[in-house]
């Protein structure tokens, strides 16, 4: 391999591992965190989250992202081998990166199909990796190469080279182990973490604990909080002080996680300030089968459940809160028939209703949507706190200040 094709490919190797990596990076932080909100999340078309915590985003709880550091890993250390290894050594090492490179460029290709046609959603940092396997794939195909029919023998030849080289022979072990390591240790979503909520305050008599943070976290939050700018919609809200507002799609993990996560706060409220918290749901479904605002939205059955929660709300508030927790414990699996099925299982709704009244219902959700669109809704959940637009989201302890603040100002003469 030419000098100046080496350094090209050890360029594009560069800039797809740290696209990788800090993939790898931003999906660890939504395991962790699920109010993480990362800085190509743009919208929802252009985000990276609704791709992470997807069903193509990790295999067997890996991220996927981690199997590209490995790709473009390799990719830098057969350039290593190519500049420091022996001559007889060169024209293997060029077809290891010929076939190497059709593997990433057959997996990119995927996944941007995945991306661009089944979710409908950019990511930034995949597009700069699918870009580099790219450009990765043209170089390695220059030059001259063992033929491949001779890969087997090759590569035998070359592993015992390797092993009898100390300094290779470590930097390998010590890459791939590390790998290894990292995604045998990666941390999986915990079961259960936003299927079930928390108890109630009528079972246990008191209401949910909060972490309480500290006297300087919560003078930080407080200026910052007060410098927010306030929206003004135009939404009967009744006569509450504090009036949460949530633009909710059902199919959204990130809703779903908000659900859970902040039940224990409005659990809090009804106990100690019965009255005076509000938290109005509105619908915002990243559909395009009822969302002209998201053309290509990834979420295909998001109208249906807005629609099947209204159904059940229609029955009554235990219906209605049953229903909410099955749509967002089934998001990967959710359909019209399983919805159907799960309205009439749950709030005792024909299951032939959902389509009947359908077109009528609907309507009310496309009201909702106008709403967002005012905004804009960018992505869900989108919250409103007394006129503070909080997009993504708050951890619960900063969520629970917001509205403490909100109560103490609505007391202030």
């Amino acid at each position: 391999m030419q000098g100046r094709t080496r350094g090209w490919l050890i360029g594009l190797a560069t800039m797809g591992l740290v696209a990788a990596a800090t993939s790898s990076y931003m999906h660890f932080q939504l395991v962790n965190d699920p109010f993480y909100t990362s800085f190509c999340d743009v919208n929802a078309s252009v985000n990276c989250t609704e791709l992470y915590q997807g069903p193509y985003g990790s295999v067997a709880g890996i991220p996927v992202a981690l199997g590209g550091v490995f790709w473009f890993g390799t990719i830098l250390l057969l350039a290593l081998a190519d500049a420091r290894g022996p001559t007889a050594s060169k024209q293997n090492v060029a077809l290891y990166l010929r076939v190497w490179s059709l593997v990433g460029l057959s997996v990119a290709g995927y996944m941007a199909y995945i991306s661009f046609f089944i979710l409908g959603t950019f990511c930034i940092l995949c597009g700069i990796v699918y870009a580099t396997v790219a450009g990765i794939f043209f170089l390695a195909d220059s030059g001259v190469t063992t033929p491949l029919r001779g890969l087997p023998h090759a590569a035998s030849h070359d592993l015992g080279f390797l092993i009898r080289r100390p300094a290779g022979l470590s930097i390998t072990l010590a890459f791939v182990g590390s790998l290894a390591a990292i995604g045998l240790l990666f941390p999986r979503p915990q079961a259960g973490m936003n299927l079930e909520p928390p108890e109630s305050v009528a079972e246990n008599g008191t209401s949910p604990t909060l972490p309480e943070p500290t006297a300087d976290q919560r003078s930080e939050f407080e200026r910052f909080w007060i410098g927010q700018p306030r929206v003004d919609l135009e939404i009967a809200t009744g006569t509450a002080p504090v009036v949460v507002l949530k633009f909710n799609d059902f199919q959204c993990p990130a809703c779903a996680n908000s659900h859970f996560a902040y039940d224990p706060v409005f659990q809090k409220y009804a106990s100690s300030h019965p009255g005076s918290v509000q938290l109005i749901m509105l619908d915002f479904p990243l559909d395009p089968a009822c969302n002209d605002q998201t053309p290509t939205g990834p979420h295909n059955s998001a109208c249906e459940a807005a629609v099947a929660a209204r159904l059940a709300r229609e029955v009554g508030e235990d219906e209605s809160e049953r229903m909410k927790r099955w749509l967002y414990r089934n998001q990967q699996t959710m359909s019209t028939d399983t919805i159907a099925a799960a309205l009439e299982e749950i709030a005792n709704v024909d299951s032939g209703l959902l389509t009947s009244r359908f077109d009528e219902v609907i309507r009310d959700v496309r009201a909702d949507i106008a709403i967002g669109a005012e905004l804009p809704v960018q992505a869900t959940p989108t919250y409103i706190i007394n006129g503070v637009l909080v997009r993504g989201g708050l951890t619960p302890q900063l969520f629970d200040q917001a509205i403490a603040l909100e109560l103490e100002h609505s007391q202030t003469p």
